[in-house]
């Protein structure tokens, strides 16, 4: 797979590539692949759930390519990846599906200087790529066992033509000495592998400090989230940005930074601003003034503030044992032309590391003697790193989106862990005063089975931030151990971050992060974890009121709705009910059947407006209306024209639709009478089906005084009438006369040998529930053949 991408990247021309992969039972897609990107910036995207509304989600449902030509685009139809990526870059997201299995997709990225839609060589390269892809995890699913589904993401390193010559990188290391200028290199991961004595000399730092760092990590006076950005922006985009830095203690320094596919180069000059440096060393005075002639003039993105504004958090740094992309070369068999990772001995290289030989034998000129370079302190001040600001934001958004519970915790489990740095996660809930465990990520069942049904006065962490209020942080194991000595400890983690979940005052809960290394919890990465546990508990609080009102209007639709169709002599039927896919899961969409006389059947659809408990009670009193007159002998014209005045009486504020088919079984006729639904369709012996004139009356609930035309036609042996609501036919940018002709062909060519098989056939395009946005009516009518 790693092979194919790199090819399929190669001829497309291609800068970023990511293959995710559907985890078989889990309806997730997990990414297994990734090149051209770190995989930090891709942490928001490890696990995305199938019905999310992401490009390769998308593309993976509707089995087709999706194609996004630019920010604004992918801002109007994907706002969460414009949150966190607000750059202009162009994506494809395709399938990877054979005749009968979707096994994942693929995603591609393009700078925006790419044509504004993908030309038919492109689209076909990219097509059999997929197909390859296919018939290989079709091949591996054929073994016993099949390899399992790597639980990382593995960076796939861009090819490389050949080793490079010796001769050749001491030449390009002596023109790196003689240059001027500062210069340095960044792999994808935003960590110096290179550097010149000049740029160290600028920077007012040792190589040796710099070499395997992030800059704005390490600089005190870069660490500010604008400067981050504008290395994310340089490897999404793929296009030269830069930005000045002015400080006041040295001179101003411009930074042009220049990516591809392997890393970044940056150039570092001096800029004359006219700003007179003071003397001494560098201190808090000292700040970035970003954008100051950066990426051509334009505007910071959204959500970074400018440098004049300090935001209450900082960078967060990576979690330990995380690889980066490196533009080094690699040892023999561990390339990237191998598809696997470089050999853990290559390391960065620098121009100034003191004793260290060149690739001719010589050695190069002693590095300056400055002092290494501080790590950045706790203070209250710390700017929040950009891509924390970005993780932050994008897990906000997709709270905002979450309903239920489960929603909520899949989320917080799938996001955290990849994007924030903990090796372990568990989510816990309060009820009726104790703690359970509603999500956990990186621990055993039986580990997290040890934290479930404590009480809240418990003399536990996860108990006793709940009663303070106050997050608590155990940056060592020994810190652990003197707090709480019978704390039980899980495979080495050696530091521990417990979160109250507080939502207006109350407390719902309580989150444990634990890290395999010891970790200090700066404290701006301690603001950071305790804004992201207040997203968390106002979600949850959030997602615990729709599950309870969700399970109160289940219980009413349950009442209210028919639990069966009781089978009656002459007819056979059929009916199913799909709720809507966003909100409490309930309508005003109903159905029914009475034996209305010894020689008659009504059967009756309706549709009440809105989708919450009024509408759903509204619609058993609609029911019950119906019934009644039903059973009075009324027809269907009368029926309607009754309910209508009732629905007068009771003062209701809904519109209802209502469609009314009486059956004489004794006369073998068909009549009815329809209150402004969708009209009913009927198939023949003969199998010839079409959509029913009925004559359209006005929605129960307008007007007091209503009459209701009644028709009639012959029903004959072997026919099928099909009573349905308007959310089987209706979706957005689809005219509902074509939808309804659809429907009624389909009817028509159904070779389903019952009933229930052609209603499941006749429903099966809105089974999809995360998409369905009304509910979802049928029932079906059948005289049986003679």
């Amino acid at each position: 797979m790693a092979a194919v991408l790199t090819g399929l990247m190669r001829d497309t021309e291609a800068s970023v590539g990511l293959v995710y992969l559907l985890i078989p039972g889990d309806r997730m897609l997990r990414l297994v692949l990734i090149s051209g990107l770190s995989r930090e910036i891709a942490a928001p995207w490890v696990r995305i759930p199938v019905d999310a509304p992401i490009p390769v989600a998308d593309a993976m449902r509707e089995r087709k390519l999706v194609w996004l030509s630019g920010l604004q685009d992918i801002a109007h139809r994907y706002p969460r990846i414009g949150i966190v990526l607000p750059y202009d870059f162009m994506l494809a997201a395709a399938p990877i599906a054979d005749d009968t299995t979707v096994w994942g997709g693929v995603v591609l990225l393009w700078p925006v200087s790419h044509a504004p839609e993908l030309d038919a060589r492109e689209q076909e390269t990219l097509d059999a790529h997929c197909r390859l892809s296919a018939r290989l995890l079709r091949r591996a699913a054929d073994q016993d066992p099949p390899p399992p589904h790597p639980t990382e993401p593995y960076v796939v390193h861009p090819e490389r033509p050949s080793e490079p010559d010796p001769a050749l990188a001491a030449a390009a290391l002596d023109l790196a000495e003689r240059l001027p200028v500062g210069c340095c290199a960044l792999d994808l991961d935003g960590r110096i592998t290179f550097i010149n004595t000049a740029a160290a000399d600028l920077v007012n730092a040792g190589s040796t400090a710099l070499l395997g760092k992030r800059p704005w990590e390490t600089l005190l006076w870069l660490n500010d989230p604008a400067f981050e950005d504008r290395y994310r922006a340089a490897v999404v985009t793929r296009r030269p940005t830069s930005f000045t830095v002015l400080r006041r203690s040295a001179a101003s320094l411009l930074f042009e930074l220049y990516p591809d596919e392997t890393g970044i180069s940056v150039l570092i000059t001096p800029k004359d601003d006219g700003t007179p440096p003071h003397d001494g060393p560098p201190g808090p005075q000292d700040g970035p003034v970003p954008y100051e002639g950066s990426v051509r003039g334009t505007a910071p993105p959204p959500g970074i503030p400018p440098a004049s504004v300090t935001p209450p958090a900082s960078v967060t740094p990576p979690a330990s044992g995380t690889s980066s992309a490196s533009g080094t070369s690699s040892a023999s068999g561990t390339g990237p032309a191998s598809g696997t990772a470089p050999a853990s001995g290559n390391r960065p290289h620098s121009a100034t590391a003191p004793g260290s030989a060149a690739p001719s034998g010589r050695v190069p000129p002693a590095a300056p003697a400055f002092a290494s370079v501080p790590t950045l302190p706790n203070r209250p001040g710390e700017p929040v790193g950009a891509t924390a600001v970005y993780q932050l934001m994008h897990l906000a958004a997709s709270l905002a989106e979450a309903a239920g519970v489960r929603d909520v915790v899949d989320l917080v489990a799938d996001q955290i862990v990849p994007a924030f740095g903990p090796e372990g996660l568990i989510l816990l809930s309060v009820d009726e005063g104790r703690l359970r465990v509603i999500g956990h990520r990186g621990y055993s069942d039986a580990f997290v089975d040890h934290f479930d049904g404590k009480p809240l006065t418990a003399p536990v962490a996860d108990a006793q931030v709940l009663s303070t209020g106050v997050p608590v942080f155990y940056p060592t194991y020994e810190d652990l151990r003197r707090a709480h000595p019978q704390a039980p400890r899980y495979e080495g983690r050696n530091a521990w971050a417990f979160l109250p979940l507080i939502a207006s005052g109350r407390p719902v809960g309580s989150l444990v992060l634990s890290y395999g290394q010891p970790r200090p919890f700066p404290s701006a990465e301690r603001a950071l974890l305790t804004s992201l546990a207040g997203l968390i508990a106002q979600a949850l609080d959030r997602a615990r009121l729709y599950d309870a009102n969700r399970s109160l209007a289940r219980s009413l639709q349950n009442v209210l709705l028919p639990h069966r169709l009781t089978p009656l002599p002459g007819l056979d039927v059929a009916a199913r009910y799909l709720p809507a896919g966003h909100g409490m899961d309930i309508g005003g969409d109903f159905y029914d059947l009475v034996r209305a006389t010894p020689t008659s059947v009504v059967a009756v659809i309706g549709d009440v407006q809105g989708h919450n408990t009024t509408a759903a009670a509204l619609m058993g009193q609609v029911r019950t209306g119906v019934h009644a007159h039903a059973t009075a002998g009324a027809s269907p014209g009368d029926i309607l024209a009754r309910t209508n005045r009732l629905l007068d009486d009771l003062e209701a504020d809904r519109f209802t639709s209502c469609l009314i088919a009486e059956f004489d079984l004794a006369r073998h006729r068909l009549r009815l009478a329809s209150a402004g639904h969708p009209p009913p369709l009927l198939r023949r012996a003969d199998g010839s089906a079409e959509v029913l004139e009925v004559p359209p009356g006005l929605l129960l609930g307008i007007a007091t005084d209503v009459t209701y035309d009644t028709m009639e036609l012959p029903w004959e042996p072997g026919s099928v009438l099909a009573l349905y609501t308007d959310g089987l036919v209706e979706a957005p940018g689809l005219d509902i006369g074509t939808a309804m002709a659809d429907l009624a062909e389909r009817l028509g060519v159904s070779g389903a040998p019952d009933l229930d098989r052609l209603a499941d056939e006749l429903t099966l395009h809105v089974r999809d529930a995360a998409h369905r946005t009304d509910d979802v009516a049928l029932l079906l009518v059948r005289r049986p053949m003679l």
